[in-house]
């Protein structure tokens, strides 16, 4: 992923307002991120735990969106779960079910939405490239693909992912 600018990224969001995009939290030390081995830059607000970022070249620029992580009620007891991003396992509270209002809703869409099963931390990127493991009883599946196959499908999974957000 190319270096980005605060600006760069404040501007490329495109389910929230320009305010909401000027006010949100973004990643401390973005100057020293490890933009090469990116294939988006995420990350979670550390002042608003259900909330979360990321920002992804999709059709030639720098698409963000908002990301809000859906409270689980009722459910049992899980021992794992699988990023579908990236296919990360981790231990269940190492993936979240993240949604994003959908981009431009008109009138009667106030609800539209897309949502994706991402690693918590969203570092899709670090673990396709073996630079961050899961937490115990998590890890990655034994593939014959290599680390560069592995990148690129994450950037398909989260192209999908995107164009579903974008899509009216």
């Amino acid at each position: 992923m190319r270096v980005l600018t605060e600006a760069v990224v404040r501007a490329s969001f495109v389910n929230c307002s320009k305010g909401e995009a000027g006010r949100l939290a973004l990643p401390r030390g973005m100057a020293e991120l490890p933009w090469g081995e990116l294939d988006f830059l995420g990350w979670r607000d550390p002042g608003a735990p259900d909330r979360g970022y990321l920002v992804a070249e999709h059709g030639g620029r720098p698409v963000g969106v908002v990301l809000r992580r859906v409270q689980r009620v009722g459910a049992g007891v899980r021992r794992g779960a699988m990023c579908s991003i990236c296919l990360t396992v981790h231990a269940a509270s190492g993936v979240a079910l993240l949604t994003a209002r959908k981009a431009g809703r008109g009138s009667g869409e106030e609800y539209a939405s897309a949502g994706e099963y991402f690693c918590g931390d969203l570092a899709c990127s670090l673990y396709v490239r073996g630079l961050r493991r899961a937490s115990a009883g998590g890890g990655r599946m034994r593939e014959s693909l290599g680390v560069e196959e592995k990148a690129a499908r994450v950037r398909a999974n989260l192209a999908a992912f995107l164009e579903r957000v974008l899509r009216p």
